[in-house]
């Protein structure tokens, strides 16, 4: 990852604190940041995540804001650690806090692009509550050369969004896109629709895409009926392999991701541990991919996920923001 300091234990005593009496809060920003970044010594990390050398890395990761789907105890360290264990380069989250009394008024955002120092962030609230609000974030080890966000809000349903951007990556800029679909079949085909005709969105279409996010898609209709006809290739088939909801027994692939142009993905995989299946009620998405074509020989297709193995962080220099 950029860079991880695993500090002193005591603010275990916080988190245990936090789980007893929901009312602990009211923290400054600096407490908010100091919590979460020494937290982790909490966390027991079992190694680092698989990556064949010269490929980026990036997550998608419903993190049911913080709670988890089990024990619906708020512990953004539980998060921090999953995330920290793939040691990804490009972070793409769904359903993050944001000044909401659940996860004690915490600036999830903000907290989580100081944690890993990014050099790109962009956050979209899209539900609003009565006292803040969640919505989507993506952060990058490389600085947005453009960035949009657009709503994908259907007939008065519950608000949606999808964030844009184009990240400049060391291999050449990247198209990328996070969202969280609704929860109909004929509203998420809408929804998918009204992004890949956007002018936001044509405006890059012409550069290497991904597209990411929590699809809701339990059918998995989407890939057929409308990302074909746009020339999209599915990374997450079969659904079997892909199973990311509920955590603690997956059943849907709801998690998925698609690509267009020079993306070569090496494997794509959903993160089974035991610290994944307590932190969310989802599961989070790894995709390792190159900016360039595609060899056409077997053992290279962009849907055939592999297996992890031990990664050295080596050559991966923290990045400031």
């Amino acid at each position: 990852m950029w860079d991880v300091s695993l500090g002193e234990t005591g603010v275990c005593n916080y988190y245990n604190r936090i789980d007893k009496d929901p009312t602990v809060g009211g923290w400054t920003a600096t407490q908010e940041r100091d919590t979460i970044g020494t937290s982790l010594a909490c966390v027991e990390l079992r190694g680092q995540g698989t990556r064949a050398a010269g490929f980026m890395r990036l997550i998608s990761y419903n993190i049911h804001k913080g709670i988890g789907g089990q024990d619906r105890r708020y512990r953004l360290d539980r998060i921090i650690g999953v995330i920290e264990q793939e040691n990804p380069d490009l972070i793409c989250l769904q359903e993050v806090d944001r000044h909401v009394k659940r996860s004690h008024f915490h600036d999830q955002p903000k907290l989580l692009a100081h944690h890993f120092h990014s050099a790109g962030h962009l956050y979209q609230m899209n539900v609003h509550l009565k006292e803040g609000g969640y919505g989507n974030l993506i952060l990058s080890r490389w600085p947005f050369r453009s960035h949009h966000q657009i709503s994908l809000t259907y007939q008065g349903h519950k608000a949606r969004g999808a964030q844009i951007v184009v990240v400049e990556t060391d291999e050449g800029p990247l198209h990328l896109v996070n969202w969280h679909l609704g929860l109909a079949e004929k509203m998420r085909q809408w929804q998918v629709g009204h992004l890949l005709t956007h002018p936001l969105f044509k405006e890059s279409g012409e550069l290497p895409t991904l597209i990411v996010g929590d699809y809701n898609d339990w059918r998995n209709t989407l890939a057929e009926r409308v990302f074909a006809k746009h020339e999209f290739r599915q990374i997450t088939a079969p659904m079997s392999r892909f199973r990311s909801f509920p955590a603690s027994f997956p059943l849907g692939s709801l998690d998925k991701a698609f690509c267009r142009g020079s993306v070569h993905v090496r494997q794509a995989h959903v993160v089974r541990n035991a610290l994944s299946r307590k932190a969310s009620d989802h599961l989070p998405l790894v995709a390792d991919f190159q900016l360039v074509a595609a060899p056409a020989s077997a053992g290279t297709s962009t849907t055939t996920p592999q297996s992890s193995a031990a990664h050295s962080r080596a050559g991966l220099p923290p990045v400031r923001g």
